[in-house]
C-alpha cells in the first residue's frame, strides 16, 4: 500500500513568528536590504520570503546579552534601532554565566563519594536560574529567555567596548563558519534587531555582491592570515608574499550545515553507501587547480576501487589536499589531475589557493627540503591504497580498512574524547558505570552501549566534539566549551531544560532528566506545574583529580577516552 504525502518544504518551520508584510516592507526600505535587487532571486526563493521566514525580530532591553563570547551560534544580527555594545576586553566567565571549574583534591573527592545522595538527580537548590550578582537568567519567555546584566554602568566602566548603531551587522562569521563567538554583545539601550539564520544569510550573500564582499573582507582582515600562518608550508613565508597568497585565496563551503539533522538516516545506510551523497570538493581524474586547505569541518579523501570508492583518509582543520599534484604540475609545467577525490563529511569550509600563486609566491620561497617534507606529511594522512585486492590492513597503523569507513560513515571522527571499549576485554562488570555514578552524586553520565565495529564499541558518552552542534541554539548559554581544557560543560544553574542541546546532539549523548529534592520529590515549575528537567552528560570528570573515573576504574584495560581523529592513538588501543 502506498500513501501520498506532501513533501516537506524549506519554510514549513520558519525561524520564528513569520514577519508581516509591513515588517518586510520596512526591512526593504533600509540598508543593506534596500540595495538588494529582488529580481536576482529565483521564483522558488524570493527575497521577501527569505526575510519573512528565515529572519525574526528580536527586542532587547538595556543589559540584555545578545551573543556571548565563546558560544556557538547559527545566526547573524542586523541592528534596526537602539544601540548595542561589543565588549573588547572580555568579561569574566562568571559574568558570562559560566562557572569556572575548580579541581578538588583527593581528600575532597573521597568525602564527596562517601556523601553522595541515595536519590537520583537531586538538586539541593531549587531557585530560578541565577548566574551571579551581575547576571540573571530570565524565564519570562520559555522559548527565548534572555540573560541580562544587572549593572550595565559598572560593566561599561570596567571594560573596553565599541558601540554599534542601526544599520550595522555582527555575528555573521561565527554563523557561517560554525566557530565560537569572538566577543560578547549586549544592548546598552532598548534595541530591535533582525536575527537571520545562516540559511537565509547564505542565500542573501549568493545574490548580493556587497554583502558577500563585506563578509569576506571581515574574514580576510581578522582570520585568514592567521589560518594561513598555521599551515606548515606557509608558516615561514615573508609577510608580503603571504599577503599575496591571502588576496588570491578563495573561500568555499560544502555540505549541509545541519548535518546532524540527517545523521540518523545516514548511519542506517549500508557501509560505504554514505559516500554517494557526500558533496564533491575535488574529483579524482579531473584537472587539479591548486591547493585545498581545510578551514573547519571534515572531508573524506577517497580513491576509486572496483565499482566503488575506498576511503584513504579523513582530513580536518589545518590539513591540506592536492599538494603533490601542485608540485608535480609546477615541476613539469603541464596540467595534472587529482589523484584522489575529496568530499564533504557533514559540513566543511575550505580555502583554495590557485596554482598560479603557488608557483609565483610559495614554491620559490621554500627550500626543496621543506617542500618535500610537506608532501610527505600530507601523504601520511592517507591509508596506502593498492591497485591489487586489499587484505584490509593499513600498513602504517595496523587498522582495518573497514574500521576507517566505519568512523567516517558514522561521523565519529568528530569525537575528541570518545569512550572506546574493547568488547573482547570487557567482562560487563559495570565498574565503569559505578565509578561514573560515584563521582556524580550517584548519577551515571553515560550509557554503556553504542555503535560497534567488530570488538570496538564507541559508547554513548559525550565526545566533546570538534564540531559541537549541541551548543548551537542554547538560549541561556548553559552549555559551553571550557577555553582551557576543551571540555564541553553544562552549567546546571542556568540550564532551563529546553532540550535544545539534547535534540541537536546526533549521537544521543545528552540526556534530559527530571530533577528531585533531597527527599526524592519531583521539582515542579511553579507556573506550569510540570516537572523541571535538566540536561546531563559526561563532563570528563573535569573537576576531579586523576581524569575520567570510568577509564581509571576498568580493571581489564578495556576502556579508554581517546581522540578518534588521531589514527595512531586509536591503533595503539585496538591492537594492543
Amino acid at each position: 500500500m502506498e500513501i501520498a504525502v506532501t513533501r516537506p518544504q524549506r519554510w514549513d518551520v520558519p525561524f520564528g513568528e513569520p514577519l508581516r508584510d509591513d515588517e518586510v516592507d520596512r526591512l526593504l526600505s533600509v540598508e543593506p536590504f534596500a540595495a538588494i535587487d529582488a529580481a536576482t532571486f529565483p521564483a522558488s526563493l524570493p527575497l521577501r520570503e527569505i526575510l519573512r521566514n528565515d529572519a525574526r525580530l528580536q527586542h532587547y532591553a538595556p543589559g540584555d546579552i545578545i551573543v556571548r563570547e565563546g558560544d556557538y551560534g547559527s545566526s547573524a544580527f542586523f541592528i534596526l534601532s537602539g544601540r548595542v555594545r561589543v565588549v573588547l576586553a572580555g568579561l569574566s566567565p562568571e559574568v558570562l554565566g559560566r562557572k569556572e571549574q575548580k579541581r578538588i583534591g583527593w581528600l575532597a573527592a573521597m568525602v564527596q563519594s562517601l556523601t553522595r545522595s541515595r536519590v537520583a538527580e537531586v538538586r539541593h537548590d531549587a531557585k530560578p536560574p541565577v548566574v551571579s550578582d551581575n547576571v540573571t537568567a530570565e524565564r519570562g519567555d520559555p522559548d527565548h529567555p534572555h540573560i541580562f546584566l544587572q549593572d550595565v554602568p559598572r560593566v561599561l566602566e570596567a571594560t573596553d567596548t565599541v558601540v554599534l548603531e542601526p544599520g550595522e551587522m555582527f555575528g555573521e562569521l561565527a554563523a557561517l563558519t560554525r566557530s565560537p563567538r569572538t566577543a560578547t554583545v549586549f544592548a546598552e539601550k532598548e534595541a530591535t534587531l533582525l536575527e537571520i539564520r545562516w540559511q537565509g544569510l547564505r542565500d542573501l550573500m549568493r545574490r548580493t555582491d556587497a554583502l558577500r564582499q563585506h563578509v569576506e573582507r571581515l574574514y580576510r582582515q581578522n582570520s585568514l592570515l592567521v589560518h594561513l600562518r598555521e599551515t606548515p608550508l606557509l608558516a615561514d613565508l615573508p609577510a608580503d608574499l603571504l599577503a599575496l597568497v591571502a588576496a588570491a585565496t578563495r573561500f568555499e563551503s560544502h555540505g549541509s550545515f545541519d548535518w546532524n539533522e540527517s545523521y540518523a538516516t545516514t548511519v542506517k545506510r549500508r557501509p560505504g553507501d554514505a559516500i554517494v551523497d557526500e558533496p564533491l570538493i575535488a574529483e579524482e581524474g579531473t584537472p587539479a587547480d591548486g591547493l585545498i586547505l581545510i578551514r573547519s569541518g571534515f572531508a573524506r579523501q577517497s580513491r576509486r576501487y572496483g565499482n566503488g570508492h575506498r576511503t584513504a583518509a579523513y582530513l580536518g582543520r589545518g590539513e591540506s589536499f592536492g599538494l603533490a599534484e601542485a608540485v608535480a604540475a609546477a615541476g613539469s609545467g603541464l596540467p595534472t589531475n587529482w589523484n584522489d577525490s575529496l568530499r564533504a563529511v557533514g559540513y566543511v569550509d575550505v580555502l583554495r589557493i590557485p596554482q598560479g600563486v603557488l608557483e609565483e609566491a610559495v614554491f620559490p620561497s621554500v627550500t626543496p627540503e621543506t617542500l618535500a617534507a610537506a608532501v610527505k606529511r600530507q601523504s601520511t594522512y592517507a591509508v596506502p591504497v593498492s591497485e591489487l585486492p586489499s587484505n584490509g590492513a593499513d600498513e602504517s597503523f595496523g587498522l582495518d580498512q573497514s574500521l576507517l569507513e566505519f568512523l567516517v560513515d558514522h561521523r565519529l571522527l568528530n569525537g575528541q574524547e570518545a569512550m572506546a571499549i574493547n568488547l573482547d576485554r570487557c567482562t560487563r562488570c559495570d565498574d565503569c558505570v559505578r565509578a561514573c555514578a560515584a563521582t556524580h552524586d550517584n548519577n551515571p553520565r553515560f550509557v554503556r552501549q553504542g555503535h560497534r565495529h567488530g570488538p570496538l564499541m564507541i559508547a554513548q558518552a559525550c565526545m566533546h566534539c570538534v564540531d559541537p552542534v549541541c551548543m548551537i541554539g542554547c538560549p541561556t548559554g548553559a552549555i559551553g566549551r571550557d577555553g582551557v581544557s576543551g571540555v564541553v560543560q553544562i552549567n546546571d544553574r542556568t540550564c532551563i531544560g529546553c532540550s535544545t542541546c539534547a535534540n541537536s546532539c546526533p549521537y544521543d549523548n545528552i540526556q534530559m532528566v527530571e530533577v528531585r529534592d533531597g527527599s526524592g520529590a519531583l521539582l515542579l515549575d511553579a507556573a506550569t506545574q510540570q516537572p523541571i528537567a535538566k540536561a546531563t552528560k559526561c563532563d570528563l570528570c573535569s573537576g576531579l583529580p586523576g581524569g575520567p573515573a570510568c577509564q581509571r576504574a576498568c580493571p581489564h584495560d578495556a576502556l579508554v577516552r581517546l581522540d578518534l581523529g588521531n589514527l595512531g592513538e586509536l591503533a595503539a588501543f585496538v591492537t594492543r
